[in-house]
C-alpha cells in the first residue's frame, strides 16, 4: 500500500500515513485535534481545512458547509477527505479543538484536610447508625487505600504460625475488615523481606466491601508515600485531582479536554460510533490517555513517584463509566434503556490501561440509570441532598441535563437530551467555551460581548447563547415565540440565504474575518434545548406533586452551570422563576464527590445508597413531559404570569 505525507500548517507538523485515511485521522496521528461534533460522519462540518497545492474536491455531501468561494479555495471537511497523494493542509483557528475553560473546582466548602472538608457538615448522617460510629468527622477519614505500618513479633516455638497469618493477626488489631486477601505477587518474595527487615514492613491495603485486599507490603515504614486521585470524567472534560491519603489534603488538580470527543460530541454519538464500528477499543485508551497524561503531570508538578499513586476513584455518567471500563454501551441508547451495570467492580488500574502503582485500583462511582450515572451520584452526596430532610433539586446542564429533586427520605430522579446547542453544537457560529469565544452579550444602543481569554471573537459558547437570547427578547428583537421581527428596523438584521440572522460581531471584530451571527434556525434549537431542562424540572416536579416556591434549594452543577447568568437563565425560561438566593451554583460537584469517596468508606457506602434508592423517571415514557415541553417552546413559557411572575419584557 502506499504511503504519502501530509504536512498541517500551521503547525509545521508533518506524518506519514496510508493511502485512504481521512485528513482527520491524519491530523490526529500527528498531534492536531480538530473540532468534530458528529464523530467522522460528516454532518456537523466543524472539521474544516484547506488543503493548499493540491486539487482536491470536497466530497458531495460536504459542500454544503462551504461557499463557492471556499470549495475554489480548496476546503473540505477533514472526517470526508482521503489522502491519496502528498498533502499540505490548512488548520484555519475555528477548527482548532483548543482547551477550554475547564471547571477544576466545585464551590461547596473544601478546604485542605479532611477534617475540614467532611462531607457531613449538617445532621448526623442516617448511614454512620449502621456501623454505631460516633458523629465524629475525623472517626470517617477511611481512604479506599491506606498504608499501615508493621512492627511484627518474630516467630518462636510458641508462635510459629505463617508469616501471612502474623501479618493478619497484627491488622486485625488495627483495622475493621474481618478478612484480607493477599495476591501471589505480595507472597513470591514476603519471606526474605520480613527476615531481612526485622520484621518491619508497611502493608498496602485496599477496601473492597468488608474484605482488606493487600496490594503490596513494604521494606520498613512507607506510609507517608500513599497518593489517591479523584476523577471526574466527563463528556467533555477530564479532570484529575491528587490527594495525599495519610490527612486527605489537596496536592493539585489539572483538566484537559476529553480526547474521546474528536469521535463524537455527545455520549449518543460516542455509542454510535462504538456500535457502528467497532470501535470500543479506540474510546477507552483515548479517555486513559487523558487520564494518564493528567496523573502524570500532576505527579511530577508535586515531586510524587507514580508508584506512590496507589488508588483512584472516577465518577462520570453510565456511558463514560461503561467506556472507561470497556463495556459495550450499545444498550444504553435502546429502548428500555439498560446499562450493562450499575454498581462497578473495582478493578486493578492498569487493567484499563492506568498507569499508577503496578498494584493500584480503580473503583467507578455507582450509577443510577442509562442517563442518570456516577457524576450525579457524586454531586448528590456532595451537596447533602440525601441527608437534609428539606426538599432541595440538583440539576447539572449540558449536552444531556440530569435533574434530582428530594430529601433524606425520598429522590427522584430523570434525564433530558438537551443536544450539543449549549456546548456550542447545532448553532452556525456555537463553539465550545475556548478561547475567543464570546462568553457575555449585552444589547442596548450597540452590542457588547466578552470573550474567553480577551481574545478576537471566533465563535458563541453556551453562556452567551444564553444571555444572547435573553437581550434579542428584552430589546423585543425577537418574540414570545422566539421569532424574529421581519419588520424590525436594525442594521444587524440581515436576511441570508431565505433566513434571518441577528449580526452579533461584525467581520472587522472576528479573528477568521467572518460576520458572528445567531440565526433563526440556531434561535430554534437553543429554544428546543431550553425547553428540554425546563420541562424535565417540571415533570419531576409534577411527578412529586410539588410546586417550585416549595423548594428550599436549588444546586445547578456543572461546568456549563457555572458560567450562567442566573437572571438571564431565569428569564428566558431555563431555570425555575424562584428567588434568586435559593439558586447556588456549586461547580465540579462530581469531582468533590469522587474525593469524597476516595478518603472515606462511609461516603462510599451512602453513594451506593443513594445510587439504589434513587426512583429514576424515564420520561420517554411519561406522558406529560411532552405537553411541558410544548409550553416551554416560548419566551420564557406559554404560562408565563403562573410559572414566572418576575420576567417581564
Amino acid at each position: 500500500m502506499n504511503r504519502y505525507k501530509v504536512t498541517f500548517l500551521p503547525d509545521q507538523k508533518e506524518i506519514e500515513v496510508d493511502e485512504g485515511a481521512t485528513l482527520f485521522e491524519a491530523a490526529e496521528k500527528a498531534g492536531v485535534y480538530l473540532n468534530s461534533l458528529c464523530g467522522g460522519e460528516g454532518v456537523c462540518g466543524k472539521c474544516r481545512v484547506q488543503v493548499s497545492k493540491e486539487n482536491v474536491k470536497a466530497d458531495k455531501h460536504s459542500i454544503a458547509f462551504f461557499s463557492k468561494e471556499e470549495l475554489q479555495n480548496g476546503y473540505v471537511l477533514a472526517c470526508q477527505t482521503r489522502v491519496k497523494h502528498n498533502l499540505e493542509v490548512v488548520i484555519p483557528p475555528e477548527s482548532r479543538l483548543e482547551e477550554e475553560q475547564i471547571l477544576t473546582e466545585s464551590h461547596l466548602k473544601e478546604q485542605q484536610t479532611w477534617g475540614e472538608t467532611c462531607p457531613i457538615t449538617y445532621s448526623k448522617p442516617d448511614w454512620l447508625s449502621l456501623h454505631k460510629r460516633p458523629y465524629d468527622p475525623a472517626s470517617l477519614f477511611d481512604p479506599l487505600v491506606s498504608k499501615v505500618y508493621l512492627e511484627l513479633p518474630e516467630p518462636t516455638t510458641d508462635d510459629n504460625i505463617p508469616d501471612t497469618g502474623r501479618i493478619v493477626r497484627e491488622l486485625r488489631k488495627r483495622l475493621k475488615y474481618p478478612s484480607y486477601e493477599i495476591p501471589l505477587i505480595c507472597l513470591q518474595d514476603l519471606s526474605m523481606k520480613l527476615r531481612r527487615h526485622r520484621w518491619k514492613v508497611t502493608a498496602t491495603i485496599a477496601r473492597h466491601n468488608d474484605v482488606g485486599r493487600i496490594l503490596q507490603i513494604d521494606a520498613g515504614d512507607t506510609t507517608g508515600k500513599n497518593y489517591g486521585v479523584a476523577l471526574d470524567v466527563g463528556t467533555t472534560t477530564v479532570v484529575t485531582q491528587l490527594v495525599y491519603l495519610k490527612t486527605g489534603q489537596v496536592m493539585g488538580v489539572e483538566g484537559s479536554h476529553n480526547l474521546q470527543a474528536r469521535y463524537g460530541e455527545d455520549v449518543l454519538s460516542r455509542i454510535a460510533f462504538v456500535c457502528g464500528k467497532g470501535s470500543l477499543d479506540v474510546l477507552q485508551k483515548a479517555v486513559a490517555e487523558n487520564i494518564n497524561t493528567l496523573v502524570q503531570t500532576l505527579a511530577q508538578r508535586k515531586s510524587v513517584d507514580i508508584k506512590d499513586i496507589t488508588c483512584i476513584v472516577a465518577a462520570g455518567n453510565t456511558t463514560m463509566s461503561h467506556l472507561l471500563l470497556g463495556l459495550v454501551p450499545c444498550s444504553i441508547r435502546d429502548d428500555p434503556y439498560v446499562p450493562t451495570v450499575d454498581l462497578y467492580p473495582q478493578v486493578a488500574a492498569r487493567e484499563v490501561g492506568i498507569n499508577i502503582n503496578p498494584q493500584g485500583v480503580l473503583q467507578v462511582m455507582p450509577s443510577v440509570a442509562s442517563y442518570v450515572g456516577g457524576d450525579t451520584v457524586a454531586g448528590i452526596l456532595a451537596c447533602g441532598l440525601a441527608d437534609r430532610p428539606e426538599t432541595t433539586c440538583l440539576i447539572d446542564v449540558g449536552t444531556n441535563g440530569e435533574i434530582v429533586i428530594g430529601n433524606n427520605e425520598w429522590m427522584l430522579s430523570c434525564s433530558a437530551s438537551a443536544g450539543p446547542a449549549f456546548e456550542g453544537g447545532d448553532t452556525k457560529c456555537g463553539m465550545r467555551a475556548t478561547r475567543g469565544a464570546i462568553q457575555r452579550v449585552e444589547i442596548s444602543s450597540r452590542v457588547v460581548y466578552e470573550t474567553i481569554g480577551k481574545a478576537k471573537p471566533r465563535g458563541i459558547c453556551g453562556s452567551g447563547l444564553i444571555d444572547l437570547i435573553h437581550e434579542l427578547a428584552r430589546n423585543k428583537i425577537v418574540d414570545i415565540d422566539a421569532k424574529f421581527h421581519p419588520s424590525l428596523q436594525d442594521k444587524r438584521l440581515i436576511k441570508e440565504n431565505g433566513e434571518l440572522e441577528y449580526i452579533v460581531a461584525f467581520p472587522e471584530e472576528t479573528e477568521t474575518g467572518q460576520a458572528l451571527v445567531i440565526g433563526q434556525t440556531d434561535i430554534n434549537n437553543i429554544m428546543r434545548s431550553k425547553a428540554a431542562i425546563f420541562a424535565a424540572i417540571k415533570s419531576l416536579m409534577d411527578y412529586a406533586g410539588l410546586t417550585f416556591n416549595q423548594l428550599n434549594q436549588i444546586y445547578v452543577a456543572g461546568g456549563f452551570g457555572n458560567y450562567l447568568n442566573v437572571d438571564k437563565a431565569i428569564s428566558i425560561g431555563l431555570l425555575p422563576d424562584i428567588p434568586r438566593e435559593k439558586i447556588e451554583f456549586i461547580g465540579n460537584s462530581s469531582l468533590m464527590g469522587a474525593r469524597m469517596t476516595l478518603v472515606s468508606s462511609y461516603a462510599f457506602e451512602k453513594a451506593i445508597n443513594i445510587s439504589q434508592g434513587i426512583t429514576n423517571i424515564d420520561l420517554s415514557h411519561y406522558a406529560p413531559f411532552a405537553d411541558e415541553y410544548i409550553a416551554a417552546l416560548y419566551l420564557p413559557h406559554i404560562d408565563r404570569e403562573l410559572l414566572f411572575p418576575s420576567v417581564n419584557y
